[in-house]
């Protein structure tokens, strides 16, 4: 039988090329305290405790596809995110830091100007946690998320009840919208659009590149602001005077959405930084004429 010890030093040679040691030390306690069902510090704390066959045959498949590159929270299938339990497979995007960042600054936005939010819309919500997070913080407000994707949104629906919180499902196309949005204004819109270009790919791991859906991170080389246009232009016809839009956004294209938003007359439009000094999130709101 092996040891949490062994285990250690089974994930750090067998994930040496694929990862870094601190990434590979984290993926480890993270397989470890789901699978043994304890927390991080006893891991730690009793590594040279030995470990069922059982439980070390379920440690051995993980590893395995963790070697193919297959992302962590793919085969355990869950994640948190802004302190939730969310269910992920490869139907939708894993939820990252930035976006909690993003929830973030929604939720400081609504506290710190007291507006009285009765209807947001997340547009491209995949997994939900955006939609599921804000609604579960603002439980008064009617809260609808739109995704192109059937299985996506099926995720999405599991994550709703998973965090018990009712929020309006649409399957649409934020590019070809017909009449699937029936609410007619919203007091907040936000969204986490596709916005990975094939020049940033190669820059990307292949543990996203190989395994998240490519229809919610790329966009057309020739088009990159193609979502933020569809969206900006959607939010003009579905925002309340005064109210806020919202965006996650590629780091190299925050000058070029600010500017897209001048022109279609939204006003304080904020770029944000995320916690790594990158250009990450921009917030805007809708002229009160």
């Amino acid at each position: 039988m092996k040891t949490a010890k062994e285990i250690f030093v089974d994930f750090k040679q067998a994930l040496a090329n694929l990862y870094d040691a601190s990434e590979i030390e984290s993926l480890t306690l993270l397989v470890l305290s789901e699978i043994l069902e304890t927390n991080k510090a006893k891991l730690k704390a009793f590594s040279e405790q030995e470990i069922a066959s059982e439980q070390a045959d379920q440690i051995a498949k993980v590893l395995s596809r963790l070697k193919t590159g297959e992302p962590v929270q793919y085969i355990l299938g869950r994640t948190e995110f802004y302190g939730l339990p969310f269910k992920v497979n490869p139907s939708v995007l894993i939820p990252r830091p930035e976006t909690e960042e993003l929830v973030e600054w929604i939720l400081s936005t609504v506290g710190s100007e007291h507006l009285a939010v009765s209807s947001i819309l997340d547009i491209g919500t995949g997994s939900g946690c955006i939609a599921i997070s804000v609604k579960k913080n603002l439980p008064g407000a009617k809260v609808s998320a739109i995704d192109i994707s059937p299985k996506a949104l099926q995720t999405a629906k599991e994550n709703a009840e998973l965090n018990h919180v009712d929020i309006n499902f649409i399957q649409a196309d934020i590019l070809n919208l017909k009449s699937e949005i029936e609410h007619p204004k919203f007091e907040i819109i936000i969204s986490n659009p596709p916005y990975v270009t094939l020049d940033d790919k190669k820059q990307m791991h292949t543990n996203v590149t190989n395994f998240e859906p490519h229809t919610a991170l790329f966009v057309p080389e020739n088009d990159p602001l193609i979502f933020y246009k569809a969206i900006a232009d959607f939010a003009v016809d579905h925002l309340e005077k005064g109210g806020l839009l919202f965006f996650e956004i590629n780091e190299n294209y925050g000058e070029e959405i600010v500017e897209l938003l001048e022109h279609k007359k939204f006003i304080y439009i904020e770029l944000r930084k995320d916690m790594s000094g990158r250009d990450r999130m921009i917030k805007a709101q809708i002229g009160l004429l």
